[in-house]
């Protein structure tokens, strides 16, 4: 699996259509508080499981659109085209995206959002689609790789290296890259004077983290999560920034979190909950302190769980 390039905070006008992902930590689906989106871990997990099964040098035989209005960047007829006799040669992750590499050099590039799921089909799998299923590619070899999204607000697109290459602009650095030195993250979060949760969350930022792993970090560094991020000192920002790749690699290797829709390729779940300090447990005694975990939507419109004592 390759890893992406890192650089500092790309410029604000972003290559990124909202109709496709959004670059920023957003306030609402709709008018409505959001469901759990999938984040880096979660997705992380989706493509390691693809990229070590057998859909992995796959080639595919047919491409059957049954939900065209998940497709960004092509249209059913030019997937269809394009994919057919095409080999996947890589599966990997950027932000909070599956990339696949085609033999071709186009890439698929599949946001889960909400519900989405990219399920792995045995040989002899049935051949008809359930409600929920967008895409399916077809291998030669009988087996197949299905895209399912219950809620359908995922997206997929088939792109060319020119194109990919301007999307990916768009993003920011990846939080386990070695490359993603102290020094940069202090300049892409302390140049902002927005709440510091919100600017973990901003995609051009930092890419992949999300509502979960932002809460925890944050916990773990023992800073507010309304706090300007302007107001970080630099120790108080490697301190946010060792734990927030110390919770993502301890939930990437939990494969990730799962509620009630997410799971791998393979249908397993993630078991990262169980290990979560604050998120999803307001109410509950803080395990550092004891102190009630208090929790408001105010930041983002988006579940925030802090302890009012350990976080400053």
């Amino acid at each position: 699996m390759r890893s992406a390039p890192v650089r500092a905070m790309p410029p604000m006008c972003s290559s990124l259509d909202a109709s496709f992902g959004a670059t920023s930590a957003g306030a609402t689906c709709n008018g409505h508080r959001r469901p759990r989106v999938p984040e880096l871990p979660e997705v992380e997990t989706m493509a390691r499981v693809l990229h070590r099964s057998a859909v992995r040098h796959a080639t595919i035989d047919s491409v059957k659109v049954h939900r065209p209005n998940v497709l960004r960047d092509c249209t059913p007829h030019a997937l269809a085209t394009r994919a057919r006799g095409a080999t996947l040669k890589n599966f990997w992750r950027r932000a909070k995206y599956v990339i696949a590499d085609l033999s071709t050099g186009d890439r698929l590039v599949v946001s889960p959002r909400f519900t989405g799921s990219l399920d792995i089909e045995r040989e002899g799998w049935a051949r008809g689609a359930d409600d929920y299923t967008a895409i399916v590619f077809a291998f030669t070899d009988g087996t197949a790789l299905r895209y399912r999204d219950v809620r359908r607000l995922g997206t997929v697109a088939l792109m060319t290296p020119a194109r990919f290459a301007d999307w990916e602009a768009g993003l920011g650095p990846e939080p386990l890259d070695p490359a993603f030195t102290d020094a940069i993250f202090a300049a892409n979060v302390r140049s902002s004077r927005r709440a510091i949760k919100t600017v973990l969350m901003d995609q051009r930022r930092v890419a992949g983290i999300g509502n979960i792993y932002a809460n925890e970090a944050l916990w773990l560094a023992k800073i507010r999560p309304s706090r300007r991020a302007s107001t970080l000192t630099l120790a108080e920002s490697a301190r946010l920034f060792a734990e927030a790749r110390a919770i993502l690699s301890t939930a990437v290797a939990q494969g990730g979190t799962s509620f009630r829709d997410y799971r791998d390729p393979n249908g397993q779940r993630g078991g990262f909950l169980e290990l979560a300090k604050v998120y999803s447990r307001q109410g509950e005694p803080c395990v550092r302190c004891g102190t009630m975990l208090r929790s408001t939507h105010a930041i983002e419109n988006r579940i925030t769980v802090w302890c009012t004592k350990c976080q400053k």
